[in-house]
C-alpha cells in the first residue's frame, strides 16, 4: 500500500517527545497523501506549507518535517511523529490558505547552512518539476508505494526537523545544494 504524508511545524527546540505547534494533510488542498502525489513546483498543499514558512508566514524559519505514516517510530515512543499527531493534536489542525510562492525562489535550510534554487530544478518526464522540500524533509520515504525513487533519492530525509524557510534572495555564505529530483 502508499504511504501518507502530512506537514508538520515543530516547536523551536527538539525534545522528546516532540511539540506539534501546527500540521495539515494534502487531502485537505484536493491532493493525493502520496509524497509523489503533492510533491511538484505550484502544487497548491506545497505552497500553503511554504507561505507559512516563508517571512510573511506565521511560522517563519520553523522545523519542519514531512512525516510520513510508515516512518520509524519516534525515540522513546511506541510510535512514530505521524501517529503522534492524528492520536493527540488533532486540534492543531490547520487548513492554510494557499497563496502563491512562485517569487520564493529558495528553499532555506538555516540549521546546515544551504540553500536549494528551486529555478534550478529539472523538468521531469511529465514537464512537471518535482518540489526538492518535502522530498528534503520526508520522514519515512522507501517504506511505501508514492514515495520518491528517482535521482537523488538519497538526500530524502536529510533536511528533516531542520529549521527551514523559502526566501526571495539568495542567503550570504550559505553552500548551494543542487538536488536532481525528477
Amino acid at each position: 500500500m502508499g504511504q501518507l504524508y502530512i506537514a508538520i511545524i515543530l516547536s523551536d527546540i527538539k525534545r522528546t517527545p516532540e511539540i506539534i505547534r501546527m500540521w495539515t494533510s494534502p487531502n485537505n488542498y484536493i491532493n493525493g497523501g502520496k509524497l509523489t502525489e503533492h510533491s511538484y513546483i505550484e502544487n497548491n498543499f506545497v505552497q500553503a506549507v511554504e507561505h507559512l514558512i516563508s517571512p510573511e508566514g506565521m511560522f517563519y524559519m520553523s522545523r519542519i518535517v514531512w512525516a510520513g505514516d510508515y516512518a520509524d517510530p519516534e525515540q522513546n515512543e511506541s510510535c512514530n511523529l505521524y501517529k503522534n499527531v492524528y492520536d493527540n493534536y488533532n486540534g492543531l489542525f490547520r487548513y492554510p490558505k494557499s497563496h502563491d510562492t512562485s517569487c520564493y525562489r529558495y528553499i532555506v535550510n538555516h540549521s546546515k547552512k544551504l540553500y536549494v534554487d528551486k529555478e534550478r530544478c529539472p523538468e521531469n518526464k511529465y514537464n512537471l518539476i518535482v518540489h526538492p522540500l518535502p522530498l528534503l524533509v520526508s520522514e519515512g520515504n522507501g517504506c511505501g508505494g508514492g514515495d520518491y525513487k528517482g535521482n537523488n533519492v538519497e538526500l530524502c530525509g536529510t533536511w528533516a526537523r531542520d529549521n527551514i524557510s523559502v526566501e526571495k534572495t539568495m542567503p550570504n555564505d550559505y553552500n548551494e545544494l543542487v538536488c536532481d529530483f525528477i
